[in-house]
């Protein structure tokens, strides 16, 4: 059990680390031994997530394959600009996993609520939906933000976007979504 949250632990941290790991690499050639780094902690992420199921897990599986594939492939091709893609295909995943949801009987956010609240009366349940449907949007915009900066190629900017500026926003987002559920649930108690 210990070994396993120590794993989840260290997977967390690359995941939030990537950024600034990715901008050392790139900033300076003698750090590019942190690429054999990233590929473990992605692999121990995956390692973390062993036994796990539901569409949350499987995503956050195909996450950390796809964080060693580009480290093991930047390694092998001496290529370290394809760890700038990470943040694209986080997005992408993500985007994919919730804007999948809305199109089932219950979306992601309302299947979280009801792992959490139990029942959901008919306004939670659009509220839910709406609320899936704001990450998408989020997922998008952010998306398509990662996908400039790699294009642009300038790691500074990379790296504030998607190692502070994304982080932000999406801690905004989680900030004012529960400041507006707790008046939704108000009204509707």
């Amino acid at each position: 059990m210990l070994a396993k949250r120590a794993l989840s632990i260290v997977g967390g941290l690359a995941v939030i680390g990537w950024p600034f790991a990715v901008w050392l690499a790139l900033s300076y050639p003698k750090l590019h031994i942190l690429l054999p780094v990233l590929a473990l902690c992605f692999v121990l992420r995956l390692c973390a997530l062993r036994g796990k199921t539901g569409a949350l897990s499987r995503a956050f599986k195909g996450l950390a394959i796809a964080g060693a594939v580009l480290s093991l492939a930047s390694i092998w091709m001496r290529e370290a600009q394809l760890l700038l893609w990470y943040p694209v295909v986080v997005n992408m995943v993500m985007l994919a996993l919730f804007g999948a949801s809305l199109w089932s009987k219950q979306s992601l956010i309302e299947r979280l609520a009801r792992w959490r609240e139990g029942d959901l009366p008919p306004a939670g349940v659009r509220y839910t939906r709406r609320v899936t449907q704001v990450w998408c949007i989020f997922f998008i915009l952010n998306g398509s933000m990662a996908l400039l900066t790699c294009l642009a190629g300038n790691i500074h900017w990379w790296t504030l976007w998607n190692g502070m500026v994304s982080y932000l926003l999406m801690g905004a987002l989680f900030t004012g979504e529960w400041l507006v559920r707790q008046r939704v649930k108000r009204r509707y108690e």
